[in-house]
């Protein structure tokens, strides 16, 4: 049986429906977060990666948009453990909550709505082949300004120029797109962060480059820095350095760590996937799923 938490209730998924009126479905204004779960059949445990974080970004964000929710971090977590129990999952998952204005009312605008939080669950996979690498593109469209929809902010409507940018490089025989920002800068991916490693040098835009700030973004830093000895650099990066990468990957929830071995046609290096990549996706996985103590930190264990 599927179910989702609706309503301040955990219902069957049938039941948690909402009007075609629903007023974040016509201006965008919905805002979301992307949780993964990770079962480890060893521990018998399924674990919730960056709980705490995710949820405090979804309100952040959520008060962003005047959606003033009376939840905490820990409310939504709890709530969240409930629904992988009540739904006795074990194996991996992709948690969807989002919260949105559920007036019916038409009048593009963000005062005097009611927010309303809802959860559901969903075996997603993998977005991007990890294994392989892909291939990407340099779209032609540009990552949206801050002063416009500023992309640190999971709002829906913002997706409509990651979903013009991956059409494209669909479209156009690659697996993903790369968008530079209104300073024809290197921004991020459709839905990913990036990363360049040159020589022992691990170099991504900050955040001023127009990019979310990503958790999982944080966690690749934090390997990097702690276990390879790499150094950081967060800076602006230009469209002509990414060609000159030894490597590059991407990384995000659901892109997890993505090598990226050809850009425009360009190999990256030897068109294979580097050696500093695979070693950042070993850690990662391992510390997923509860394999690495001194990093369990990051999850939250569901099975009591």
């Amino acid at each position: 049986m599927e179910y989702a938490y609706f309503e301040g209730n955990i219902v069957n998924i049938d039941e948690a429906k909402i009007s075609i009126k629903t007023n974040s479905i016509h201006y965008g204004t919905l805002v979301f977060e992307g949780i993964r779960a990770y079962y480890n059949e060893n521990h018998n445990q399924l674990y919730i990666l960056f709980s705490d974080a995710h949820y405090k970004r979804l309100l952040t964000n959520a008060r962003a948009m005047f959606m003033y929710l009376n939840k905490t971090p820990e409310e939504l977590t709890s709530i969240t453990k409930g629904l992988l129990k009540k739904s006795e999952i074990k194996t991996d998952t992709y948690i969807r909550p989002f919260i949105y204005f559920k007036d019916l009312a038409l009048t593009p605008k963000l005062k005097d709505f009611t927010p309303e939080v809802a959860i559901y669950t969903y075996n997603f996979g993998r977005y991007l082949d990890t294994s392989k690498g892909i291939h990407a593109k340099v779209s032609s469209w540009r990552r949206n300004s801050d002063n416009s929809i500023p992309s640190r902010w999971k709002v829906a409507g913002a997706y409509v120029n990651s979903a013009l940018a991956k059409t494209e490089a669909l479209m156009s025989g690659y697996d993903e797109a790369i968008l530079l920002n209104e300073h024809g800068t290197l921004s991020e991916g459709s839905g990913e962060n990036i990363f360049i490693i040159r020589g022992k040098k691990l170099i991504t835009p900050s955040f001023s480059e127009g990019i979310l700030e990503g958790i999982t973004r944080s966690a690749i830093i934090k390997l990097a820095k702690n276990e390879l000895f790499l150094e950081i650099e967060e800076r602006t990066v230009s469209r002509s350095e990414l060609y000159a990468a030894d490597e590059v990957f991407l990384t995000g929830t659901a892109a997890e760590i993505t090598p990226v071995v050809a850009i425009d046609n360009r190999p990256i290096k030897d068109g294979e996937i580097g050696n500093i990549t695979k070693k950042l996706q070993n850690l990662y996985f391992h510390a997923v799923r509860g394999d690495i103590e001194r990093y369990k930190h990051w999850l939250t264990p569901v099975y009591d």
